[in-house]
């Protein structure tokens, strides 16, 4: 009896857990990208339960794929930042194409973590089907009034009523954040990428904070003794 009731109760914290989680990974995201819909915190999730959607044979087409949207992102305002944990556990990670753009890790480098993390073990759809209906009664729970609501949740229904579950983002979301990306698996992201793209944060935090400096060392300066005729 004592088993019992024990094994109820840390089933209910857990539960408490995982839906304090989702809140705060939903909150976030309305945060990063507030024209986001249901369709786009579901695409984050399902990319953070199965990975990236599908498995990789032909390197050479995803290779080709890779340099046509590298292409594409000529003259976009540049990503606010280099990668992104998806869904509330961060599974995986989205890396951001600027930094293959900006030279601070190779194409071949992502490419090789993105083939890897596709062609790595992942869960059945059924399984992730389960896994969204207790996300999404969280979200429900939340009334966030997001746009097309209803909508976004039918369709998602209607896919994975069809043994899918990879969907695209909105239209508002590419067109507010234009989204450029690869998933890669976390472990395979810490190991290989995320020491590169922290070092390339930080080295821009300390520029920026140098510029700051000088510029408030000019201010000082033309305040105290004005600006030459």
């Amino acid at each position: 009896m004592k088993k019992n009731a024990l094994v109820l109760a840390l089933t209910c914290i857990a539960m408490l857990a995982q839906a304090h989680d989702m809140k705060e990974f939903v909150n976030r995201q309305l945060s990063t990208y507030p024209q986001l819909r249901l369709i786009d915190i579901y695409k984050s999730c399902f990319q953070d339960y199965m990975g990236p959607e599908h498995l990789i044979t032909d390197t050479a087409r995803v290779n080709a794929y890779l340099d046509q949207e590298l292409d594409g992102m000529a003259g976009e305002t540049p990503a606010p930042r280099y990668y992104e944990p998806c869904g509330p556990e961060g599974k995986h990670v989205r890396v951001n194409l600027s930094a293959v753009q900006e030279g601070i890790i190779t194409k071949q480098t992502l490419l090789d973590a993105f083939v890897r993390s596709a062609n790595g073990k992942h869960p059945s759809v059924k399984a992730w089907k389960k896994r969204w209906k207790k996300m999404v009664r969280i979200i429900d729970g939340m009334h966030l009034n997001l746009p097309h609501y209803a909508e976004d949740r039918a369709f998602i229904d209607s896919v994975l009523s069809q043994g899918k579950y990879a969907i695209s983002h909105s239209p508002e979301f590419r067109e507010a954040y234009h989204p450029h990306y690869r998933i890669v698996e976390r472990g395979i992201f810490e190991r290989e990428l995320k020491p590169l793209l922290d070092q390339a944060t930080q080295q821009q935090l300390i520029k920026q904070q140098n510029m700051q400096q000088n510029t408030q060392e000019v201010q000082a300066y033309l305040k105290e003794y004005g600006a030459c005729d």
